[in-house]
């Protein structure tokens, strides 16, 4: 198991170094790092959260885990929490009003139980953040969560190229299909 979850991190690893996104020079909180910004062009919202979607789900079927679906609401508050974090230039689970991952998919209307939230502050593209949420056991937990059926990804990118990322998993509200 442990080899298969490795050749896959692996190969998100060779699909990242795939992306022409990494522009200017290397940038770190004292600029001698050599990490280099990897800017999100406005189009590139359902390529980035689908290139996600598949990754995950990848990693999830070596874990032995069913696929999960994008779901637009969790998307939504993904989208709320990543804003809310890069204005308070703080990476954590509370948004400035003081709500929940649960509160604010509840906002957004989402019927189902949330079965967790990964957040990051970056300047590396969403594979790399990925592979480094798969490296945690708390936050790959949540990513082979069998308890979750859908999720949702989104950013926020500062003009300085900080990217604070956000993935809600969730568990459909919906009654399962019997005939399933």
């Amino acid at each position: 198991m442990a080899r298969i979850i490795g050749l896959l991190f692996s190969a998100l690893l060779v699909l990242s170094a795939c992306s022409n996104t990494m522009t200017g020079p290397p940038a770190g909180t004292d600029g001698s790092s050599s990490t280099r910004i990897h800017r999100i062009r406005p189009n590139e919202t359902s390529t980035i959260q689908y290139r996600m979607l598949d990754s995950v789900n990848s990693l999830r079927q070596a874990s032995g885990a069913a696929p999960l679906t994008l779901d637009s609401r969790l998307n939504a508050a993904a989208a709320t929490h990543s804003r809310d974090m890069s204005l308070q230039n703080r990476p954590w689970h509370f948004g400035s009003d003081g709500s929940s991952p649960i509160d604010r998919a509840r906002r957004v209307g989402y019927d189902g139980t949330v079965v967790g939230e990964n957040i990051s502050e970056t300047y590396e593209d969403e594979l790399e953040t990925l592979a480094a949420w798969m490296q945690d056991e708390n936050t790959r937990r949540i990513i082979l969560s069998k308890e979750a059926t859908e999720m949702g990804f989104a950013w926020e990118q500062e003009t300085n190229g900080k990217i604070w990322w956000t993935m809600v998993t969730g568990r459909s509200g919906r009654a399962a299909d019997p005939s399933s």
